[in-house]
């Protein structure tokens, strides 16, 4: 499934996926996303299969300082959706029990990033040093246009090299790239971690934040957002951060915010220790339409302390669509 490349140009790349496709005129844009949406609410993409599809949630589960609470049991954790409790089908409380993942990293290169490009792909390199567990990584790099490659572990070499070589030029394709992100990850079996490095707002893509966030809740994929902004910050920053903020936390996961480039490492050492501590959760909905229609769903947490316990994930997904 390839609906996102009439929508933003690509360059071919070495190791890259088929995406290639060219900047489609304004006209399509709208019916090009209600397309998308709909073709990823009508094929629904389990973690694993077991002969049924499990509806799959990765939980984060933090006290009321943000401290990430470890060690917790299956028999904690009551799932509700529409307001209807769900019985419990799959439990991993650590990365190496969870099902396989597979990593996405989102760097902006556009031209507003060359004085901070140097600390942007060390901080970076060494996040990816230390997350050794994703059996393969798709970076995305982006500025005016956005470019996609995937590679393997045992290419970690070609894709350091990637991530070294990119220059900085043009404007900020954001809402394209994480676009283009999520229509590839819809086609992987496991865990999909997605994380963004971004300086400021959008400034080129045909697709538009409503359409965006309709795409991000249709996904299966937990993103983590990172945005460098000056602790001087404008009412144009606070606007930037509130819509990495909601595209993070409509899929369970977080955004974070550095002053400079220069604290990167502390924030990806925060992402990389979050993403070690995810419970993964899967049920079978109590709910057998296939209408494609949302579904809330809510994670809550049951025994003494539940009330200075936090709970994050997904707030819902998209039914099946029987055709």
């Amino acid at each position: 499934m390839r609906l996102l490349l009439a929508l933003v140009s690509l360059a071919a790349a070495p190791l890259v996926a088929p995406l290639v496709g060219s900047l489609a005129v304004a006209p399509l844009v709208a019916t090009l996303v209600a397309t998308l949406v709909a073709t990823l609410v009508a094929q629904p993409a389990p973690w694993f299969k077991t002969g049924i599809d499990l509806v799959n949630l990765g939980v984060t589960v933090t006290d009321k300082r943000g401290t990430i609470v470890t060690g917790l049991t299956a028999d904690r954790f009551e799932i509700l959706e529409d307001g209807k409790p769900q019985a419990l089908q799959y439990f991993a409380s650590d990365i190496g029990a969870a099902p396989e993942m597979h990593l996405g990293l989102l760097l902006d290169v556009s031209g507003s990033m060359e004085r901070d490009i140097a600390f942007t792909r060390t901080a970076a390199i060494k996040f990816l040093n230390t997350l050794t567990e994703a059996v393969d990584i798709t970076v995305v790099d982006f500025d005016t246009e956005v470019r996609v490659a995937r590679y393997q572990q045992r290419d970690f070499a070609r894709l350091i090299e990637r991530i070294r070589s990119r220059p900085t030029s043009g404007q900020t394709a954001l809402f394209d790239a994480i676009g283009v992100y999520l229509d590839g990850a819809s086609e992987q079996e496991g865990r999909t971690i997605m994380l963004l490095y971004t300086d400021g707002g959008d400034t080129r893509s045909a697709l538009g934040f409503d359409n965006l966030l309709d795409i991000v809740r249709a996904s299966d994929v937990t993103i983590y957002a990172i945005g460098v902004f000056d602790r001087q910050v404008g009412s144009r920053s606070m606007e930037q951060q509130q819509v990495l903020r909601q595209i993070a936390e409509a899929t369970g996961g977080q955004a974070f915010f550095a002053p400079s480039a220069r604290e990167l490492e502390r924030v990806y050492a925060q992402v990389t220790a979050e993403i070690r501590a995810q419970y993964t959760l899967g049920y079978l909905s109590a709910n057998p339409t296939a209408d494609g229609a949302w579904r809330e769903v809510e994670v809550r947490l049951t025994g003494a302390d539940d009330r200075e316990l936090r709970v994050r994930s997904r707030r819902g997904y998209y039914a099946p669509l029987l055709k």
